[in-house]
């Protein structure tokens, strides 16, 4: 689904981030959301680098995404997947144990798994170079792997982790296809082909081409050469 300028529900996101980030802001996951239920959403841009002070009013820490939905704004992207979800009826009803469900991997995505994950890009990429990160991969490491083969033998034989295709899927797979070392999720085939069969969809093929469009126009580099 095109973005739409005229639609009621907006999403904010980066304009640009540098190369290693592309394609894994999590703006990534409502843009997502909107493309497999069919709701239109606009876009606004951000700046990255010189986040602007009125933007601390709608998302207290400055971070993407933030959602915009007639008089109500949204901050954090699990939060941001339920009201999409509720407002394309996507739910199951309250009290049934198919919403449960849901509900339960939704959180453990962002609570038993994305911690391991963000913490793993870290000690591999951000402060590899310090003592304590060399020291503390291989625990890290082990305790990931522990974590994954959990899920992979929750996953089971399943295509998706809560019956069809949901919000709870949007979350774990996003998180996953951002793990830092390449060679960890190649060793849980199950769930490789869980992330590939998610990145394979339409819908996520289009939200992630939605959110790389505006990077080149705003490469500061680009700009800098322009000027």
């Amino acid at each position: 689904m095109p973005i739409d300028p005229n639609a009621a529900l907006e999403i904010t996101a980066f304009e640009w981030v540098p190369p290693f980030a592309q394609g894994l802001v999590r703006d990534l996951r409502p843009r997502w959301a909107c493309e497999e239920l069919g709701l239109a959403y606009k876009v606004r841009l951000i700046s990255a680098l010189e986040r602007p002070e009125w933007y601390f009013c709608d998302q207290p820490f400055g971070q993407v995404p933030f959602v915009r939905d007639g008089e109500v704004g949204v901050f954090e992207s699990g939060a941001t997947l339920i009201h999409i979800a509720e407002k394309a009826n996507a739910l199951h009803p309250v009290g049934t144990q198919e919403r449960a469900k849901v509900f339960s991997w939704l959180l453990a995505a962002f609570n038993s798994v994305e911690p391991y994950v963000m913490e793993l890009a870290n000690v591999a990429v951000f402060s590899r170079k310090e003592d304590w990160a060399q020291q503390r991969r291989p625990s890290l490491v082990e305790t990931l792997n522990g974590r994954l083969s959990r899920l992979e033998t929750a996953l089971g034989d399943s295509r998706w982790l809560a019956g069809d295709f949901s919000i709870a899927d949007i979350a774990m797979i996003t998180i996953l296809r951002g793990l830092a070392d390449p060679a960890i999720l190649p060793g849980h085939a199950a769930l490789a082909a869980y992330v590939d069969r998610g990145m394979a969809r339409p819908a996520f093929q289009r939200a992630l081409e939605a959110q790389l469009a505006p990077f080149p126009e705003h490469d500061p580099k680009q700009q800098k050469e322009g000027v």
